[in-house]
């Protein structure tokens, strides 16, 4: 067997800024590591990191759920009232023969955020059970490979914009949905933040289901 690269023990990490081993120290809740020899950040131990993150999690399921049931936008013209969902909004750019838009706002807006849901619960929801599984690792990567998809963000900003010139011919009404897809942004990102990804290599105890 060759020895060209080493099996390094658990604890051993890189710093990413300058590359130097070192044994990541144990942290207690709410306390970060930083490399010895420059100071980069390493690692952090968020206080009650999974139970945090599974809750921001379920409320972000909560709000993409109102965000999809509940109107998005209104406009008020001379005593009428027109309002439409994000569904509706995706509907109305397929009818009009804007097919590629359609398809790029389904995606973005509807699709990968809900696919994002899903793979982050299906990951959290073994762990807090407490079956711990080297297979979740690779499945939380394709978690990571599909969060850049989801781009709430920018579809909220592009439909600031428009609505912005929209606001001198008609009064813009900013809709339940779109309040809660803003604050399903955050809450994603708290998630993030509160998730320590050191779960995800646990090793099982002796025989716990792999």
């Amino acid at each position: 067997m060759s020895h060209a690269h080493p099996t390094l023990p658990a604890q051993t990490i890189a710093c990413h800024e300058c590359d130097l081993l070192q044994t990541e120290p144990e942290l207690a809740p709410g306390q970060t590591a930083r490399c010895v020899r420059c100071g980069a950040f390493l690692a952090r131990n968020p206080p009650d990191s999974l139970d945090r993150t599974l809750a921001l999690t379920l409320t972000a399921a909560i709000l993409y759920v109102i965000a999809n049931a509940w109107p998005l936008v209104g406009l008020e013209l001379q005593g009428r009232r027109v309002e439409v969902t994000l569904i509706g909004a995706v509907q109305v750019l397929w009818q009009d023969g804007m097919t590629p838009v359609a398809a790029l706002v389904f995606g973005t807006a509807l699709l990968f955020p809900l696919l994002e849901l899903l793979m982050i619960l299906m990951v959290l929801l073994p762990l807090r059970l407490g079956r711990v599984s080297l297979r979740l690792a690779p499945f939380f990567r394709l978690v990571r490979s599909v969060q850049p998809w989801g781009m709430v963000e920018v579809f909220l900003l592009g439909m600031l914009v428009s609505l912005v010139k929209l606001s001198h011919m008609a009064t813009v009404l900013l809709g339940t949905a779109f309040w809660a897809m803003a604050t399903l942004i955050v809450v994603l990102t708290l998630a993030g933040r509160a998730f320590d990804t050191r779960l995800l290599w646990q090793v099982p105890p002796e025989g716990a289901n792999a």
